[in-house]
């Protein structure tokens, strides 16, 4: 069964099914640094069982600066990019999923379920955060179904593994650098994960916690933006709709328990947003897990500065 990783009428500039984005549109030179949001996971984060046509129309889009990877495993050509540029927020076409059964890489699922593409929690994300503080920001999107952190998100593995972990890595360098080509600095100021679908099971569970820990301190580490804020959640009612799973609630105890370990994370609850099926949200129930992240990231960032505040810093 496919697993995860991450709403309608589309702007006129958004990229077809098919095409790449021109990335012309953020080429200019701004004062300051801009805040720079990661969105990453499986196939909830991709918004597999998203629809671009019931995406209502936001002007802010076009203020948001955009950049993406996002397919099945292991990320490669048939992924769905935008060309190594940026573009602003906006839907993103399928890609090319390879038909091929006896395919090198193994699963292939489709990036997206519909030929026209979708769009993940970075809409509800960006526009949320930009109608509550009119800033700019910068998104970088790296997402790929049916993932798991204990092999395709690892950063310990010495043999084969963690393919999806070092494209994040790479796509997030390559847009920082084409964001400095253009006199744009971005500042990391968090991270959003929508994962664990795949690794709710008896073999993966107990060692959800400690690879997830790994990963965030190896991304910090990487990005050298210790201070960095991580918002994490997974898809509450997978594999149940009606009720939470026993291995799925391992996955959320997992999560609440690293974020109560690391003042710099939190855990964002999920449940409740609307379903297409088992597997994955529907476009209205993206917008609002994308949403909830946005609050989530206000709501943590505001604690940490009331803390510092009452330490004199």
């Amino acid at each position: 069964m496919m697993k995860q990783v991450i709403a309608v009428f589309v702007v006129s500039v958004y990229a077809l099914p098919g095409q790449q984005c021109s990335g012309a549109d953020q080429a200019q030179s701004v004062a300051g640094p801009i805040d720079l949001i990661l969105v990453a996971g499986q196939s909830n984060a991709v918004g597999f069982d998203t629809k671009p046509a019931e995406l209502p129309a936001d002007a802010a889009d076009q203020q948001i600066m955009f950049w993406w990877r996002c397919g099945d495993p292991p990320p490669d050509d048939h992924d769905s990019i935008c060309g190594g540029k940026w573009t602003h927020l906006r839907p993103q076409p399928r890609g090319n999923p390879s038909q091929d059964k006896t395919y090198a890489g193994g699963r292939q699922y489709g990036n997206f379920r519909f030929p026209e593409g979708g769009f993940g929690p970075e809409m509800g994300l960006a526009r949320t955060l930009h109608a509550k503080q009119g800033k700019r920001l910068a998104i970088v999107k790296a997402a790929f179904s049916g993932t798991s952190m204990t092999h395709d998100w690892t950063t310990t593995n010495a043999g084969s593994g963690g393919e999806c972990y070092h494209a994040l890595v790479a796509e997030i360098r390559a847009a920082i650098a084409a964001a400095k080509q253009q006199g744009i600095a971005l500042r990391p100021r968090a991270f959003v994960w929508v994962q664990g679908e795949s690794d709710a099971n008896a073999q993966a569970a107990s060692r959800y916690e400690k690879a997830l820990g790994d990963m965030l301190a190896a991304l910090r580490r990487d990005l050298a933006a210790p201070e960095m804020l991580a918002l994490i959640g997974v898809n509450t009612r997978f594999g149940g709709v009606d009720k939470v799973t026993q291995m799925v609630q391992a996955i959320i105890d997992a999560q609440k328990s690293l974020a109560a370990k690391d003042s710099r994370c939190a855990y964002v609850d999920t449940d409740g947003a609307t379903l297409a099926n088992v597997a994955h949200f529907d476009s209205a129930g993206t917008l609002d897990v994308g949403r909830r992240f946005a609050e989530a990231l206000l709501k943590l960032e505001a604690e940490r500065m009331k803390r510092t505040q009452a330490k004199g810093g």
